[in-house]
Order: C-alpha cells, then structure tokens, then sequence
C-alpha cells in the first residue's frame, strides 16, 4: 500500500474566510493526510469568532498570537516560524497555506527549495506573485460549502462555459503549450502526461473554472479533439487546429 503524504496546513486567520475550510480540507485529501492543522492569530479578538467555530469540528489546533503592537501582524511571523519549524523537523511531506496575504511569498519558494509541494488557499484578492509561486493555487471562493438558505445544497463554483474558458488566452496558452511539450510525432498527447506537465509548471488547478478534474476542463473547452483508448481508459488529446 503506498504511503500518503503527510500535509502541514498552516491558516493565516486574520487574512481569509472560515467559510471555505471544509472545501479545503476535502481537497487537500486528494493529495495525502493533513496531520497538521495549526490556524494562526489573536484568539481574544472577537473579528475569529468564526474561526472558532470551526475548530473542534475539523480538528484544527489554534495557535494564540497576542497583537503585541498596533499595525503590526504578529499572526505573519509566527505563522512563518511554525513553518520553519515543521520543515525541519523533516516530519511532513507537503504544505498548504490558507492565507491571501502575498508576504507569505518568500516561505513559498523556500519550502519549495526543499524539495515539498505547496499547495496555496486564498480569496480572490490574493496578490498573483502568492499565486504563481504556489505549486497549486485554488480560490477559496470556488471551495465555500456552506449551505445555500433557500435549497440548503452546497454553494459550489459554477462551470465556466466554452466561450469563456477560451477567451482566458492564458488558459488557452497553457493548454496548448501542455499538449504541445508532451505529444507525441502524431500530435498526440496522453492526459495524464498533460496533466504533470500542467502541475509541474504552474499554479493552475480547473477547480478555479468550476471543474474537478483537467480532462473535464479539456473537454468542455472543445479546443481538442478527444481519442479514448484501451478499452476507454487511456484520453489522448491533440490540438483541434491541427
């Protein structure tokens, strides 16, 4: 049985929305265990009230931040210390922010020096250098699972649509730059090669668009024509101007 990673998720409270934690953590499943589970600010601050609800339930361990001095985030530095900490004790495999403050920036891209995927949480207003410097980056807007008060269903991102995933030209470029780097003579791309093409060189992940998976993306974009092989478990790809 292979091993599952081990996820340090690190919450910044004071820069994003408790709505979304359940989508986070549902997501973060996709890629290993959070072992760890530490949010991060002033617990006498009446502003977390929010957050405090959402502790016991998801099993996450407050860390108290007393704000020592006004006009100062305290939370930051003891955010990035916890981070040190946890990247030497060598204990976990993986990170994920929960944070839309782009400070955060500089601990990104050492853990990424070490070697560890970041997976990034933030609101929509995150600065795009956070964005890019994350291995993954998803807007919490598009994980808020709290319940609708009319239908009492999930609140969830809605698809984009054809015209507007390609009229995203940087969506269209990745795409095409993916299939392109990793087909073969024929013009023809293995999904799965696309996909860790996709991974390994940006911060894109489709649930921004509304979708769960790349290929669900790929095929409601119609920018590729779609071969379905071995039986129907292996999806090719290959640029439609071709």
């Amino acid at each position: 049985m292979a091993k599952r990673s081990r996820i340090a998720l690190l919450i910044d409270c004071d820069n994003v929305s408790y709505n979304s934690i359940e989508g986070v953590l549902e997501e973060l499943a996709k890629y290993g265990t959070v072992n760890v589970r530490h949010a991060h600010g002033d617990w006498n601050n009446q502003s977390l009230s929010g957050w405090r609800d959402k502790l016991h339930p998801n099993a996450i361990r407050p860390m108290q931040q007393f704000a020592y001095t006004k006009g100062k985030n305290a939370t930051d530095s003891a955010m990035i210390i916890d981070a040190m900490d946890l990247l030497y004790s060598g204990n976990v495999d993986a990170f994920a922010l929960m944070t839309s403050d782009s400070d955060f920036t500089p601990l990104v891209l050492r853990m990424l020096e070490s070697g560890l995927p970041v997976y990034g949480f933030g609101e929509k207003k995150t600065p795009q250098p956070f964005v890019d410097a994350c291995s993954t980056f998803i807007y919490t807007e598009n994980l808020d699972l709290e319940k609708d008060e009319q239908s009492n269903s999930p609140i969830h991102q809605t698809k984009r649509s054809k015209n507007e995933l390609r009229g995203d030209t940087a969506l269209v470029r990745l795409l095409r730059t993916a299939v392109e780097q990793t087909s073969d003579d024929d013009g023809w791309a293995h999904m799965s090669k696309v996909g860790h093409y996709i991974s390994n060189n940006s911060s894109f992940s489709p649930v921004n668009y509304g979708f769960k998976k790349v290929s669900d993306l790929i095929r409601a974009s119609e920018l590729f024509d779609i071969e379905m092989r071995n039986d129907g478990s292996a999806m090719y790809i290959r640029d439609a101007r071709q």
